[in-house]
């Protein structure tokens, strides 16, 4: 044995004298942040797990529709964050549609599927061929973060390919007629498109490889006790639909979730599978009386973990820790989260 070998041997005996089979891998560190809402949800915000930042925020009334951006996508979301929605009117005459009389109202689902959109499928394809329905819609636009009513406007979606869309829109009274063109931005979901003056294509949201939740307002549907379905505005999180799977886990301590056992649960790919629910109401401001938002977990929960699976395929465990900021204005979700 050459002497340069015996060095070798002894160096690795060294070396594995360091690393015991039970040694545990290092403990990545708990993070704490704020995510800066306002008290009147008026801000929507990106934040990207990796690295435990917010890495995009924007004013959440400045935009009125998302278009899907891939070079075969075709799907159209509203801003569920103001409270929109939209009805088909089924008529193809553009100037004939001069109000909302008798028409089926809908909204965006909040779990993200394209295919239950308020817009929907506003085309056919024959074979190879695309044919247009030109069917008008109506669009409420809902309301600002103040509560004020942003109108309405009658649309027309007159054509999709790789590379744009193609619309037409006026008030219901015919006023204010354009005619538009929306680019497809590569590496986002959606781009943004507003009505705001003689219309405009915004960037609202990041590259989609870039964040991992998004903490907005949004619509939804919640159930009375007699189980009817109603809309309703409510403040949480959402996912990067299509990159990101959460799981709810209430049965372990969030210190003791570990990778092995984050692997081996069922994840939900729902964009609003985190949604609103981390949070809870005390008191009742519908009857004039003084309310408080309170956070999971509490005494009746003692054990609240969101799982996250993230757009990379890191898992991470989140806590959620407080809603309100040190001057107690509500809007400022606080959460403890760690990598695995």
């Amino acid at each position: 044995m050459t002497r340069n070998t015996i060095y070798l041997f002894m160096t690795l005996i060294a070396l594995s004298s360091c690393f015991k089979e039970d040694d545990p891998l290092p403990v990545s560190p708990l993070k704490e942040t704020t995510v800066e809402l306002n008290q009147y949800y008026q801000f929507q915000a990106y934040f990207d797990l990796g690295k435990g930042e917010t890495v995009a925020s924007n004013d959440r009334n400045i935009w009125d529709l998302g278009f899907e951006c891939k070079d075969s996508s075709w799907h159209i979301t509203l801003n569920s964050s103001a409270f929109m929605l939209a009805a088909n009117t089924g008529q193809t005459d553009f100037e004939s549609v001069t109000d909302t009389t008798g028409l089926d109202w809908k909204y965006d689902k909040s779990d993200g599927n394209p295919d239950s959109t308020a817009i929907g499928n506003w085309f056919l394809l024959t074979g190879n061929d695309t044919v247009y329905k030109n069917n008008v819609y109506v669009i409420n636009l809902g309301m600002t973060h103040l509560g004020v009513p942003r109108g309405l406007k009658k649309i027309v979606f007159t054509k999709v390919d790789k590379k744009q869309y193609a619309l037409k829109y006026a008030d219901l009274n015919g006023e204010n007629y354009q005619e538009f063109i929306i680019e497809k931005k590569p590496g986002l979901n959606y781009t943004g498109f507003s009505f705001e003056g003689l219309g405009s294509q915004l960037t609202v949201e990041p590259p989609s490889n870039t964040w991992d939740l998004l903490f907005t307002q949004y619509t939804t549907l919640i159930f009375t006790d007699e189980g009817e379905p109603y809309p309703y505005l409510l403040n949480g999180v959402l996912l990067n639909y299509g990159k990101v799977e959460v799981v709810l886990d209430s049965l372990v301590p969030f210190g003791e979730i570990d990778l092995h056992y984050a692997q081996k649960q069922e994840f939900s790919v729902n964009k609003d599978a985190i949604g609103y629910e981390w949070k809870y109401l005390e008191g009742d401001p519908t009857i004039g009386g003084s309310y408080y938002y309170k956070v999971n977990p509490n005494e009746e929960h003692p054990n609240w973990t969101y799982i996250i699976k993230n757009r990379n395929g890191v898992y991470f465990k989140l806590m959620f820790t407080r809603f309100y900021n040190d001057f107690g204005d509500k809007g400022y979700p606080t959460f403890a989260f760690q990598v695995l």
